[in-house]
């Protein structure tokens, strides 16, 4: 039996809501129904859109499955019924929806999934910001994050994607004519989510995503049919660079290229040859043009190929360029000897792709401003004086010893002076290898060819010999330099790949606050220099200042420096401790530019965290508007319903009543005070002005005092007077306790006491600690949200609203803290959560603490808010409260 067909994907993709999907989906599923295909409803949304609406009359729909979830009913999919009815094509809308707890599938992506695999056609509906990549850049422009997701891949891999496409200006009038949401959410839909500045962003992403598809599907048709040909459906512009001074003013001529038009791609490439040797460019420079390219809004990319003209031809084919931009060559006119120059070939075999040459300044100072490309191998001094040694003193004395023997022929002699010249070129290099040619054919003709002691030759044939031999001598020591100088770079390619690796281990495994120290001693020690500096400036005129260093008495200006590199106009990298040679400022070059990536990387890390703190603020400041708009509105409003029945003049209130409606206010007005106490004491605690007034406190005094606000029968107390005291500020010591106990009364149950004890808890060595516990029966808190329910603004469960603004654990933890305490959240054994408050125990009788903390309380700050509560020293003792 043959492998079943998968069904066909057909995604209607939308930039925002109501742009129209649905309606769509369903005006195909007509046309599909009025041609004969089975077309079935498995879910439609149509969101009490009457247009909508209308249009799912005459199509047969699947029944919805309902699901319980949370005491309420939801309508799912059902898929088995579906899969059971198998139409040729199902309409199931919301792709990235997520399914109720209890279906097979948690997404609604993978129910479509199960029926593309079993042979059914699906058509769904998608809307941009659902897409998984592009959550953060939705969250970016619209200050929202969508929860619900579909991955890319799911949708990619879709059959036919169609775009439903609306103005910004017309979605806003359909939203105002309320055919989007209902009359009471239009204003704040068109001041919020629906701002034309959030959908004409929205739109634009939806557009270039969805060019993007398109661009996929032409590559892969391109790549099926074996079409090598550019065709021109939209404009890619591709930038040969070399890693010359003039790659920037290629860049931005080729951006001004493609900022002609719309949805025109920019691509740089650098062309790098194939066994790793340099092609004459600078690594800084490239660095430094990727930057300029990427904030461009193009892309870098590198390309290996010994031939950079067909490299760059074969890159540009393979991207479907239309163009390509390169600079005029910097070449000397006699250098075109060796070839007609990459320009000239690229425009040659471009076919139909355009090229630009452009020129620059570089071109008519090409003599002056040129790379510098090294001829001769720098073998060291040592050997270079054995050389020139060998290549000089060693022919004349070998010619000595074969006169002496008179008995050897010309060929053998200029075998032996052959030898000393290799031998000059294998231990000095090219100049002592030719130089050791002249002076052995001079002496050839001087000793051994006839006439002999005269720089003449009579015989022809000895002119030949002796020529050939001058030119198989200094050809020979060409070859064994060129090849001494081919290991010495290979030799050092291998090291500056492995110094370079070496640094970007470092970049990746540092920490974002200490990758600069790291990255700047690993550059004292690799060049061997005594400091390294990262000097910075705001501006030309303004003085250097030292961001970053490593070593001893780092420089700190670029004069005090042995090398400095400069980064950009206002940053540079200064060494101190030796000159280096050219070779090495190549590699500084790099770490130079990773320098100023990694100062970079922390001032985002630093501005990040400012952002972070900052939304931290807004949040709260959002919560207390909500607290104060809600919450503190429900006590004002029962006290002044209260206020306004006493003064009623058509009514007589008995004495009961107006008791009892006096009790109502006093009553509100207690729960207001409590209210706006924790807010400010939570302003406080934002704004870093808490100040304790530490000293020593017997707990059993302080208490008692907490109880103010809850009745006196629905706590046990349990405080030992033998417990030691605890360094601690009363008032916010009680403050806290207060808030603890209270929340806890709150959600014991009616006949259950809460207790609070105390516990001494000896350490190993020196004074321990005191713990306090305040323990309820209630209904607990799972272990996932024992810290949340310290947050600010934070209700659990079903807590209604007025039930408080949800401050008091955060106030309680913050004021334990400031006092050098903690406090945590643990699971009561029996059920029902316990609050454990610990505190330092003091390590000494009171009598000394009294004259050791009365002066600091002396020096303290002026009293905060909480210093008209009670103290210790005012508080009754008591053990026990029942």
């Amino acid at each position: 039996m043959g492998r079943m067909a998968r069904g066909r994907l057909r995604i209607y993709l939308g930039a925002a809501p109501g742009v129209g999907k649905t309606y769509a989906m369903l005006c195909e599923a007509h046309r599909r129904l009025g041609r004969g295909t089975d077309v079935v409803v498995g879910f439609v949304e149509h969101h009490n859109r009457s247009n909508t609406a209308d249009l799912l009359h005459g199509l047969e729909a699947v029944p919805r499955r309902v699901m319980e979830h949370r005491g309420a009913e939801f309508t799912e999919l059902d898929l088995d019924a579906l899969l059971a009815r198998r139409p040729q094509v199902a309409l199931v809308d919301e792709l990235a929806h997520t399914n109720v707890p209890g279906c097979r599938n948690a997404k609604r992506w993978q129910d479509v999934e199960e029926l593309l695999a079993a042979g059914i056609d699906v058509i769904s509906t998608v809307n941009i910001q659902h897409l998984e990549s592009l959550g953060d850049v939705v969250e970016g422009i619209t200050g929202v994050r969508q929860r619900e997701t579909v991955p890319d891949e799911v949708v990619r891999r879709a059959d036919q994607i169609e775009l439903v496409d609306m103005s910004p200006q017309a979605l806003r009038r359909r939203l105002a004519h309320g055919n989007v949401y209902a009359p009471e959410k239009i204003d704040a839909a068109l001041s919020n989510y629906f701002r034309p500045g959030n959908l004409t962003a929205l739109r634009e992403l939806a557009l270039l995503w969805t060019a993007d598809r398109v661009d996929e599907y032409l590559q892969t048709y391109r790549a099926e049919q074996g079409i090598d040909s550019t065709w021109q459906a939209r404009e890619r512009i591709v930038v040969g660079l070399t890693g010359g001074p003039e790659g920037a003013t290629l860049i931005r001529r080729a951006a001004r290229i493609a900022a002609k038009g719309s949805g025109s791609e920019l691509l740089a490439v650098h062309i790098s040859r194939s066994d790793g040797l340099t092609n004459g460019g600078s690594p800084q420079a490239l660095i430094e043009q990727r930057a300029l390219v990427e904030s461009l809004g193009g892309s870098f990319h590198t390309v290996l190929g010994d031939e950079p003209a067909q490299a760059l031809l074969d890159f540009a084919r393979g991207v479907n360029a239309t163009q390509i931009v390169l600079g005029s060559s910097r070449r000397k006119a006699w250098e075109y000897i060796y070839g007609p120059g990459v320009g000239s070939t690229v425009a040659r075999d471009s076919a139909d792709i355009d090229v630009h040459i452009v020129t620059h300044e570089h071109v008519a100072h090409g003599r002056r401003r040129r790379l510098p490309i090294r001829k001769i191998t720098d073998l060291g001094r040592p050997r270079a004086i054995a050389g020139w040694l060998i290549g000089v003193g060693v022919p004349p004395l070998l010619a000595l010893l074969l006169t002496q023997l008179n008995d050897t022929a010309v060929p053998t002699d200029m075998l032996l002076f052959f030898s000393v010249t290799i031998c000059a070129a294998l231990v000095g290099g090219l100049l002592p290898a030719i130089a050791s040619a002249l002076v052995g054919s001079t002496a050839l003709n001087y000793y051994f060819t006839p006439p002999i002691h005269k720089l003449t030759i009579s015989d022809p044939q000895n002119i030949l010999a002796v020529a050939i031999f001058t030119a198989v001598g200094i050809a020979v020591a060409t070859l064994v330099d060129v090849a001494a100088r081919r290991t010495h770079e290979a030799a050092r390619s291998q090291t500056e790949a492995q110094t370079l690796s070496a640094l970007a281990g470092t970049v990746l495994r540092a920490p974002t606050g200490e990758g600069l120290a790291a990255l700047l001693e690993q550059v004292r020690e690799t060049f061997g220099q005594d400091a390294v500096a990262l000097l910075e400036r705001a501006d030309e005129h303004a003085p250097w200042s030292c961001t970053a260093s490593a070593g001893d008495n780092p420089p700190t200006r670029p004069d005090d420096g042995d090398v400095d590199v400069p980064v950009g106009e206002h940053l540079a990298l200064v060494l101190s401790g030796r000159v280096l040679p050219a070779a090495d400022r190549r590699l500084l070059g790099a770490f130079a530019a990773q320098a100023s990536v990694l100062l970079e990387r922390r001032r985002l890390a630093k501005e990040a965290a400012a952002a972070r703190r900052q939304a931290e603020g807004n949040r709260i400041r959002t919560a207390l508007l909500a607290a104060v708009s809600h919450d503190l509105r429900t006590p004002l409003a029962g006290i002044k319903a209260n206020v306004t029945s006493l003064r009623a003049d058509d009514v007589q209130w008995s004495e009961a009543d107006e008791q009892e409606l006096l009790a109502g206010i006093e009553a509100g007005a207690d729960r207001l005070d409590h209210l706006i106490n924790n807010l400010l004491d939570m302003s406080r605690l934002q704004t870093g002005t808490v100040t304790p007034l530490i000293r020593a406190v017997d707990l059993d005094e302080v208490v008692p005092y907490a109880l103010g606000g809850v009745p006196l029968e629905s706590v046990r107390l349990d405080i030992p007077e033998y417990l030691p005291m605890v360094p601690a500020d009363a008032g916010l010591l009680e403050r806290a306790l207060a808030n603890l106990i209270e929340n806890a009364v709150k959600y014991s149950p009616p006949d259950v006491k809460v207790l609070v004890k105390a516990d001494a808890l000896e350490a190993a060595a020196g004074a321990g600690r005191v713990e306090l516990r305040v323990v309820d029966r209630g209904p607990g808190v799972p272990e996932e949200a024992k810290e949340k329910i310290f947050a600010p603004f934070q209700r659990y469960g079903d807590a209604p609203r007025g039930a408080g603004v949800g401050l008091g654990l955060a106030v309680a933890r913050g004021f334990v803290e400031a006092m050098g305490g903690t406090i945590r959240a643990e699971d009561t054994p029996s059920g029902g959560l316990t609050m454990v408050v610990s505190l330092p125990a003091v390590d000494h009788p009171p009598e000394a603490d009294t004259a050791a903390v009365e002066p600091a309380t002396a020096l303290a700050p002026a009293p905060t808010a909480d210093s008209s509560l009670p103290t210790a020293s005012q508080a009754p003792r008591k053990t026990e409260l029942a």
